[in-house]
């Protein structure tokens, strides 16, 4: 049965957004002002230098998530032990959705992603760093 699946991204994401807090992209911005949260930058290494990033944000790259956030991985960030609440977000809150519920189901709280992520922070006029800005 080579290409069938049984649940497609839709119901996937679905199921995600059913499950994890999602903040609207101006409580995000609000958000990103409290030293008490911090936001996760889930966008590949390219997207950023593309179309730039949020100032203060960190970059943990989707594709090795799960080890930065296990504190037995070898690839743990201590930014994942900090009692702090953690924001995902993408390039429009898909992949961020999944990943918050990932690392939701791993037991990091308090966590969220923001809707419709870099693109929409960008349209609502949130900082953004322009590409190859070495500011911050």
């Amino acid at each position: 049965m080579t290409g069938r699946i049984t649940k497609g991204y839709k119901a996937l994401l679905e199921e995600a957004n059913a499950a994890i807090e999602t903040l609207s992209v101006e409580d995000a911005i609000a958000a990103s002002r409290d030293p008490g949260v911090v936001l996760v930058d889930i966008r590949d290494v390219r997207e950023l230098k593309r179309e730039g990033k949020v100032p203060g944000a960190i970059h943990a790259p989707r594709g090795m998530l799960e080890f930065w956030v296990d504190p037995d991985s070898p690839y743990f960030k201590d930014v994942f032990g900090e009692d702090k609440k953690f924001v995902f977000f993408c390039a429009a809150g898909w992949r961020s959705a999944l990943a918050t519920r990932a690392v939701q189901e791993m037991g990091l709280s308090p966590v969220a992603h923001i809707e419709g992520g870099f693109g929409a922070w960008k349209a609502a006029g949130g900082p953004v760093e322009a590409p190859g800005d070495k500011t911050g």
